[in-house]
């Protein structure tokens, strides 16, 4: 401990020579490894940093072993790093060959590169570790009181701008959510002790989360950003596990940095929101070669890798920012009301306004506006909205912004309506044999838009599918879940895919229930084996769109077998 305590200790002036010399000792001492060559820059990694204005950064989050050892010697999580290109990784369960140093050095060789730095923790059975293609200058491990054979990873980074990275690897508990919670707020004490506030900070790993809505996130949201948009991979599934059905890997970046999270492109692929990384629905492949399309799915795989991409000042940027004020989260404003948007700017001339009513997809309040006014008039718009932000950029260099802190809510008034969802069409016989084709139809026949940001659908096994942050559907519309994504007719709008993959209807009957984010029971429909044995024949509502009416075969309601995210007549809602 008096080590980790010394650390911060040195006068700053002899900080990154002394503390990369004496980590160096001691974990050569421990088995770990900070590459000395890393010190000094090779020339392609100079040339990257001096050379950019600004500099793409990846951060990427792997418990990716697979087969019986929980470690990396099958080679399927090797090939999926090469493919998908890091400059930092939070790996977990960090195992090679004998675990020596020789043979982990050869990993990082093989999987990353021989320019790249490490830090593996000492003495653990699934040690957690940071692999860095920019310098280590300091690293260690915080201690995971509830654990016996892991702790918490730690390194300080010199990546290329004026702050340093503090990247984070954890590996949290199985047990219950509480004592993730307690692991959560203990790491988030060292956090607070250790970690300064200039610097930019990166929690990365395997938390074992089965939900978002654990308190886990609520702790850790003191010093990282934990809100959506999440990263998905190709079919938009944003579950990590083996199974694709548990939030258990996660990148969480704190504020400042998030103000730079850019898409993550890969080829001409682009991911809004960031990287699942599942080699069994990536598509082209060849995108990530070496990586092959059975990687993921490999005996014994652990996670899905979650990779995000940071555009940041480089070193030869100059120091500028922009910092919201106002509606920096928790408000809760009338569409339609006039207020004011705020900011405070450096080293800005004019900044790019916007806000977002989901978090992904932005609108334009004002594309250039001087800096120094610090505020634009606003007229709120009258959509509602409980996932609401606000963004100001440096209107001639967008990777300088700031988001609103956290979400605000946008209400449409007593004159705004009530929405009803409610489910309306059910197919539970897919045609064929295609399971994808099965789906559930949700119809809103209310006169307001209803936020289903939560809201999950399950069948009588289990949850089936969560509507990502940001979706709704609006008054005298419908929504579609289907059971895979191959399974949506073209055209077919509202459409989206089960979550976890798969809707699993029972052909000889099922329950389906709708539940709000609150976990409270909307509507539920139980589908005897008449309504369930048609094959391609769904079960609709009679009358068609209306929350009273009973379930019928769709044929008895009009001549089609069926009719997703249309009234039951093949007439749009």
């Amino acid at each position: 401990m008096s080590l980790k305590q010394d650390l911060f200790r040195r006068p700053a002036v002899s900080w990154r020579t002394w503390s990369f010399t004496l980590v160096c000792a001691a974990l050569s001492a421990c088995g770990g490894s900070v590459d000395a060559e890393a010190e000094t820059a090779t020339p392609e990694l100079a040339a990257r940093e001096d050379s950019l204005a600004n500099v793409r950064l990846r951060l990427m989050a792997a418990n990716i072993t697979s087969g019986t050892g929980q470690d990396y010697n099958p080679g399927h999580g090797i090939r999926i790093f090469q493919g998908t290109d890091a400059d930092i990784v939070m790996i977990q369960e960090f195992n090679y060959g004998s675990d020596s140093a020789a043979d982990i050095r050869a990993f990082v060789d093989t999987a990353f590169g021989t320019g790249f730095s490490y830090y593996r923790e000492a003495g653990a059975q699934i040690p957690n570790g940071i692999i860095s293609r920019y310098p280590i200058i300091a690293a260690g491990e915080w201690d995971d009181t509830q654990v016996s054979n892991r702790d918490f990873a730690w390194a300080r980074i010199d990546i290329p701008g004026p702050k340093d990275l503090w990247a984070i690897s954890v590996h949290l508990l199985t047990t219950s959510s509480g004592t993730r919670n307690t692991e959560a707020s203990n790491l988030v004490k060292f956090i607070n002790a250790n970690v300064p506030a200039s610097d930019y900070l990166v929690i990365g790993g395997d938390f074992n989360t089965n939900s978002r809505s654990e308190a886990t996130f609520s702790t850790f949201s003191s010093v990282v950003s934990t809100a959506s948009p999440y990263p998905a991979d190709r079919n938009g599934n944003t579950n990590t596990n083996a199974g694709r059905n548990s939030p258990y890997d996660h990148v969480l970046v704190d504020n400042d940095l998030r103000a730079y999270q850019t898409a993550v492109v890969i080829g001409s692929s682009t991911f809004a929101n960031g990287l699942v990384a599942d080699t069994r629905v990536y598509s082209p492949i060849s995108e990530i070669s070496p990586a092959v399309s059975g990687d993921s799915g490999a005996s014994g795989m652990q996670h899905m890798g979650v990779i995000k991409d940071f555009l940041i000042p480089g070193d030869g940027t100059a120091s500028s920012s922009v910092t919201v004020l106002s509606p920096n989260g928790g408000e809760s404003w009338v569409g339609g009301s006039s207020h004011t948007i705020t900011w405070t700017a450096s080293g800005v001339t004019n900044v790019k306004v916007e806000y977002s009513l989901n978090g992904s997809t932005w609108t334009t309040v004002t594309s250039s506006t001087g800096a120094s006014g610090g505020s634009v008039a606003w007229t709120v718009p009258g959509t509602a909205s409980t996932n609401a932000w606000v963004r100001v950029s440096d209107a001639s260099n967008t990777a300088v912004s700031d988001l609103s802190n956290a979400a605000f809510a946008i209400t449409t008034g007593s004159s705004g309506g009530t929405g009803n969802v409610f489910i309306n069409e059910v197919l539970i016989n897919e045609p064929g044999s295609d399971v994808n084709g099965e789906f559930v139809e949700l119809v809103n026949s209310g006169t307001a838009a209803v936020d289903l940001s939560g809201w999950t659908v399950s069948d009588s096994t289990g949850v089936r599918h969560t509507f990502a942050s940001g979706t709704s559907v609006a008054a005298g519309k419908a929504v579609v879940v289907f059971g895979g994504a191959s399974g949506i007719p073209s055209g077919t709008t509202g459409a989206v895919a089960a979550s976890t993959g798969t809707l699993g209807l029972g052909n000889s009957g099922d329950t389906v229930t709708l539940k709000n984010s609150a976990g409270t029971a909307v509507d539920t429909a139980t589908f005897a084996s008449s309504l369930a044995g048609t094959d391609g024949v769904s079960a609709n509502r009679s009358p068609d769109a209306s929350s009273t009416g009973g379930f019928v075969l769709h044929t008895g309601v009009s001549s089609l077998g069926s009719s997703p995210g249309k009234r039951a007549s093949g007439t749009a809602f």
